[in-house]
Order: C-alpha cells, then structure tokens, then sequence
C-alpha cells in the first residue's frame, strides 16, 4: 500500500493546491470539448474528417489532457519515484491510420491549437498568481512535448511507409522486368491490373510514356546515389522507379507529356556502377514497359562485343550485337529496318548491297562483279542510304547492313 501524501507535499511537489489539482480534474471533459470546438472553428478541413477519424483526435486529446493533469500534480513522483509521460500514452492509443490520413503539417496546427486552448482555460483555475505561473509553465512544456511526441510518431511512420514503398516498388520493377505470364496462373489482365494497383500506390502514372535504363549497380554509396538519382528526377518533373536485382540496376524514367528525351537520361547514368549503361525504346505507358525492358536487357547482354559503344546506348544501337547473341526481336527489327525496305525499292539495290559488303566495301571491285559502271553501284548505294538510314561506306552502318543481310538469309522476307 502506497504511503499517504499530505496536501503541503502535493503543493511542494507539483507547485498546485490539491484544490486547484481536483478542479483541473474536473475541467478536463469541458477541456477537450473546447479544444475540438476550436479545432473545428479554425480549420475547415477538420469538419470534412469522417466521424471516425474526428473520434480519433478527440480521443488523443483527452488522453493528452489526462497524461498533462497527471503530470501537472506530479502524482508519481511523490508516490512512486517517477514523473508520467506527458504524450506518448496518447499517441500509443491513437488508430493507426491516424498519422497516415492526417498531415504532420495538419497535426501540428492541431497541437498548436490545443495549447492555446489550455493557455486560456487552465490560468484562471489558479488559485493564485504562483499556481498561475506553475500552470503556463506547465502548458508550455506540454505544447513542446506533444510537438515532439507527434514528430516522433511521424517519424515512425515514414519509416515504415518507406520499407512498405521500397517492397512494393521492388515488385513492380521485377513484373516490367519479367513481364505478364512469368508465373502460372498469371493471366495477362491480372498482371497489368496487378501493375498498375502498386504502380498507382507509389504515386506513379500508369499511363504515363516511359524508358527502362539498366546496367550494373554502383558498388559504393548506393544509396546516396540513388537518392541524388530521385532527386534530379524530381528536378525534371519525372518519376522514377529503382530495384535492384542482383547485379543489375533497374531504373522506370517516365517522360510526361511534353517531354521526350529522345534516349538522353542526363545524370541518371551518374547512378550506376562501372560498364555499359543501355536505355530502352519509349514505351506508351507502364504495361508496355516490358518491351523496352526486354529490349534493355538483351542490350546489356550484348554490350560487351561493342567495348567503344556510348555510356549510356540505346538499345536500338545495338542490334547487330543483340542479333549475334540470339536476341530474336533484333533479328526481326533488323531486318524490317535494313533489309525489307531494300527489298521493296526492287531492281538490283539488295544484290548490289550485298556484293559491295561481300567485296569488302571495295566499289571497283563490286562493279566489276556485277559488270556495272562504278558511278552505277554509287547511285544504288546512295538509295541504299535514302531508304535505310545506314551509309554502307560507314564502318558501323555497314556491320549492322551486313548482319541484317545475315538475318534476312536465316529468316527468308517471304517466310516472315
């Protein structure tokens, strides 16, 4: 049994008559109820709350009330050693999604409002000019404590929506990465609904144009890097989604409307480690940013037989590499772009591109070949040029004729 306190040890303590004490006891329903009036009053956003999360401030704030009553008269100390906290019981006892509905910022003008409401209210409970001065005193600290106690939980708060964001982020980078159909039962519906639902939750915009840049991740401060990475994003006006996946970076760059970097990540590439860094082609929105997935990691797998490529290159600029390792839908794009237009001019165009790549880009050579004037084979290859895009005189024009040529003998055009 606790041992009795007498009123001079209570007054002594806590600064406060024990009359004084009990009439703060008594004032604390018509307390609370004058701090919701008043939050009501001064923020047109807190009549719009439901009832639900109105009961759940009223609720913090009685108990915010009581834990400052209890603190107030010092009850602990001078029974049992130890001062009551002032806020954190409040807040403990809070709903849960009580900090994720409301603001810090809203929060913090509810906090504010509450202690004004007790420094006009609790000084006239005084019943002299020292109970007076004990009760501002004890307002003031209790203003910073439950400030600080409210930032705590935010804190708290942020932290775990963040490991929340960075899984859900994580699963939707590997579903563009692996596409829909990577797990039975996975209808193609189902995983473009599944997409765009964590996608959305994120704060991103399914419908949105996007790139997907891949490449190994930095091997020291990773996370600063990443960090600066979203930042220059914001800067820009794009979203940007990062998962890592063993040792391979895989960053989602959205290009808003208005926007089309044409392939030009800027300080993106500043992100990932060491070797080449591919982008994708433009997908027209999230769902279709398997294709410019897919594209970007054959591309990497492709890019070390062009040491002197560009950091970062397109996937697209590494098509005939991409064709050599096996990539089908480099076989196909490159035959459509250098091969099928060719092909559809008529007349001697194709046989005069592949004889003049067969004789090593020697002009005389090929025309003797082909029992043409030199002049003739330079005219066909300029229309080779106007229909392509790719000058066969150029080194690196002439490989990608010369695999798509390769491509084309493997895939007849009258079979594809």
């Amino acid at each position: 049994m606790l041992p009795r306190v007498s009123d001079d040890e209570v007054r002594a303590t806590s600064g406060l008559s024990p009359a004084t004490l009990r009439k703060l006891e008594l004032a604390t329903g018509d307390l609370a109820a004058a701090c919701l009036a008043a939050m009501a009053q001064r923020q047109p956003w807190f009549a719009r709350l439901s009832a639900e999360m109105r009961a759940g401030v009223q609720l913090v704030t009685q108990t915010g009330i009581a834990n400052f009553v209890a603190w107030i008269g010092k009850r602990w100390a001078a029974e049992s050693g130890g001062a009551p906290r002032l806020t954190a019981e409040a807040f403990r006892i809070a709903p849960r999604d009580l900090a994720r509905r409301l603001t810090l910022s809203q929060t913090v003008d509810l906090v504010r409002i509450a202690t004004e409401v007790f420094e006009e209210h609790l000084p006239p409970l005084a019943a002299d000019e020292a109970e007076r001065r004990a009760l501002v005193e004890g307002v003031l600290r209790f203003g910073r404590e439950i400030a600080f106690a409210a930032a705590t939980v935010y804190a708290g708060e942020a932290e775990s929506r963040g490991a929340w964001d960075a899984r859900v982020e994580a699963l939707v980078v590997d579903a563009v990465v692996r596409g829909p159909g990577a797990e039975s039962g996975n209808t193609a519906r189902s995983w473009v609904d599944g997409l765009v639902s964590r996608a959305s939750a994120l704060g991103w915009d399914p419908a949105e144009p996007l790139r997907v840049v891949v490449g190994s991740p930095a091997p020291e401060a990773h996370e600063e890097l990443l960090v600066e990475l979203r930042r220059e994003a914001d800067r820009s006006g794009q979203s940007v989604l990062v998962g890592v996946q063993g040792n391979r970076l895989v960053v989602l760059l959205s290009e808003p409307p208005g926007l089309d970097t044409g392939g030009d990540i800027g300080t993106v590439v500043e992100a990932f480690g060491p070797g080449p860094v591919v982008v994708g082609p433009r997908a027209a929105d999230l769902p279709g940013a398997h294709a410019s997935a897919r594209d970007a990691l054959a591309g990497l797998r492709a890019a070390p037989a062009r040491p002197d490529a560009p950091r970062p290159v397109a996937a697209d600029d590494l098509l005939p590499e991409r064709a050599l390792a096996g990539d089908a839908v480099a076989h196909r794009r490159l035959v459509a772009a250098a091969v099928e237009p060719v092909a559809a001019a008529g007349g001697e165009l194709l046989t005069t591109l592949a004889a003049f790549l067969e004789s090593g880009s020697a002009l005389e050579a090929c025309a003797r070949s082909l029992f043409v004037h030199p002049n003739t084979v330079r005219y066909r290859l300029r229309r080779v040029t106007e229909l392509t895009g790719l000058r066969p005189t150029d080194p690196r024009d002439a490989l990608v004729l010369r695999i798509a040529l390769l491509a084309a003998r493997l895939h007849p055009l009258d079979a594809t």
